[in-house]
């Protein structure tokens, strides 16, 4: 659980739930993680579509109105299994002409109706924790296959490791979804930065982009891994609180790329300027120092 989630349902604040999370860590009760805590053994131990689905969901909801903006009409695309993609989907259904392939039952019952997208199922066994097709019968269903993105989402994200799960079986289908697409755009709120995770399912050299959301002013693990990742050349997108660009920045129309974050140099840390999808600067637009310090 993240910290904004545990202080309100013991109804105290951060600071408070952050001194109690350290003593009941150093009692062997639990893991701490940036922003939040898992129960011990988190390597390896993951969470139902139940728990997932209520977490994070103000910040998945506007990385998935960010990444929409990155589809345009008549694209074929993969989608991940995940709660995060779900929310991508919902939006989806309004693109026309899309095609997408997935091995999610969330996220084919989410474009179930649209009436201008093809769902694409692929083989495989039902794994009902999160309601994904897994195994030999998704991963001989991909190949051959070739579209222009693939949007994943996964248990963690490192720039020493990239994109991790907690699962052998889902790990091996994010992988042959990676194989099937020209770009990589993974989807992560800011819990999820600097968590590692059992599998690696996509290496940081293989992400396109990423889109998160962004991280708490007191949360520097989270920026610091921001900022790793852009110097590893992920290009970064950062979602407003709504999903939105922030009001003094114009909406980037669908079918363009959405804007990003210039790769800052070696030492500089995102903070909590890092708000709303940033616009198209010049060549010379400003580093994320200066941005801070507006």
């Amino acid at each position: 659980m993240s910290l904004r989630e545990l202080a309100r349902v013991v109804q105290t604040s951060e600071v408070t739930v952050r001194r109690d999370v350290r003593a009941l860590e150093a009692e062997g009760l639990l893991d701490r993680r940036h922003g939040g805590a898992v129960l011990p053994g988190g390597f390896t131990r993951e969470s139902g579509f139940p728990q997932k689905s209520h977490l994070a969901t103000a910040e998945k909801t506007a990385i998935a109105d960010v990444a929409a903006g990155l589809v345009e009409e008549g694209e074929a695309i993969v989608v991940g299994a995940g709660t995060t993609t779900q929310e991508l989907a919902r939006r989806l259904a309004r693109v026309p002409g899309l095609t997408v392939v997935t091995n999610s039952l969330l996220v084919a019952q989410a474009l179930a109706h649209a009436n201008r997208v093809e769902v694409v199922m692929t083989g495989g066994t039902l794994r009902g924790s999160n309601y994904a097709l897994v195994g030999s019968g998704a991963e001989q269903s991909l190949q051959g296959l070739r579209v222009s993105k693939a949007f994943l989402s996964g248990s963690g994200l490192t720039a020493e490791r990239g994109l991790s799960t907690s699962n052998m079986l889902s790990a091996s289908v994010d992988r042959a979804l990676v194989q099937a697409a020209s770009e990589v755009v993974v989807l992560a709120d800011h819990t999820k930065l600097g968590t590692d995770t059992m599998f690696r399912t996509v290496p940081t050299e293989a992400i396109t982009r990423l889109v998160t959301d962004e991280p708490p002013a007191h949360d520097d693990r989270a920026a610091t891994e921001l900022q790793a990742l852009a110097d590893q050349g992920v290009q970064i997108t950062v979602a407003g609180a709504a999903g939105a660009p922030a009001p003094d920045q114009p909406q980037a129309p669908r079918g363009q790329r959405s804007s990003q974050l210039p790769g800052p140099r070696r030492g500089q840390v995102p903070g909590s300027a890092l708000r709303g999808v940033l616009s198209d600067q010049p060549t010379d637009r400003p580093r994320v120092a200066d941005l801070r310090r507006r």
